[in-house]
């Protein structure tokens, strides 16, 4: 990506998540980064272009910030303790907005996934203290579902980045209801990230019908982008957003009963 362009889908994304996709106007756009009306247009040939890279952007930076170390968390009461277990998982896929789309028969393919979590507290068996709530212990290092764990968690940090990325991706959702073209765009990308955390689901698992894990990803997603939202507007507290996020991917295991579910909730 030319470094101009991507000045201008950075200056995109900070314009969305502080204004909504209805505010953005090319005009604020140019001079937040810094650029001519001009550039823009030459960059991105209308509104639906712009619009349409922007969310590729941002699913191209989630994909970076959840396969690498986390930033780390900013301001009084920011840490983020616990991003899961340890171990790096499968190879990347596609988060959610710069992949192509995916039918949930298919391959993999979407939006996010993981970098490498601090490891801190004692495992959930073995030496050291027991979890205080055996369905928020970390999974099992190395196990399909403690990636798909960390991969989750990592969207959930009190950091700047996932902090406007987020935002950001709120706000195209929202956009998309009165916009068709965007609305296309956003349910390839939904496709997409719930064939990866079904895949993440089923790694392990063949005998597990593919409807089912379909199902659970379905429902695990749209709990991420609810718990997302309620901790963005000031009504969960990110700890405790997390916290219910892993206690879900344990229901999950437990309800498809799959073979490290006891890794998941020692109490299933």
């Amino acid at each position: 990506m030319k470094d101009r362009r991507r000045t201008i889908l950075e200056a995109a994304a900070r314009v969305i998540a502080r204004r909504g996709v209805r505010g953005l106007r090319v005009e604020e756009l140019a001079a937040e980064a810094g650029v001519s009306k001009a550039l823009v247009y030459y960059h991105f040939e209308d509104r639906a272009g712009l619009l349409r890279s922007t969310l590729e952007f941002i699913g191209a930076r989630a994909e970076r910030y959840t396969h690498r170390d986390p930033p780390a968390p900013q301001g009084p009461g920011a840490a983020v303790r616990d991003p899961g277990p340890s171990a790096h998982g499968p190879g990347p896929v596609v988060r959610a907005a710069g992949s192509a789309a995916h039918d949930p028969g298919a391959g993999p393919a979407r939006r996010e996934a993981g970098s490498a979590p601090d490891g801190h507290g004692p495992a959930p068996h073995g030496p050291g203290p027991a979890p205080r709530d055996p369905c928020s212990a970390p999974h099992g290092t190395g196990s399909a579902l403690g990636e798909l764990e960390r991969r989750l968690l990592l969207e959930l940090q009190d950091v700047p980045e996932i902090r406007e990325n987020s935002t950001a991706w709120g706000e195209l959702r929202a956009g998309a209801v009165f916009d068709p073209e965007l609305r296309e765009d956003l349910a390839r990308v939904g496709v997409a990230w719930v064939r990866e955390v079904a895949d993440l689901l089923g790694q392990g698992s063949p005998a597990v019908p593919d409807i089912e894990l379909v199902a659970a990803a379905e429902r695990l997603t749209a709990l991420l982008e609810g718990l997302s939202t309620r901790w963005l507007v000031g009504i969960l507290p990110v700890a405790h957003a997390r916290e219910l996020m892993r206690e879900a991917i344990a229901a999950e295991a437990r309800r498809l009963d799959l073979p490290d579910r006891h890794i998941v909730c020692a109490a299933g």
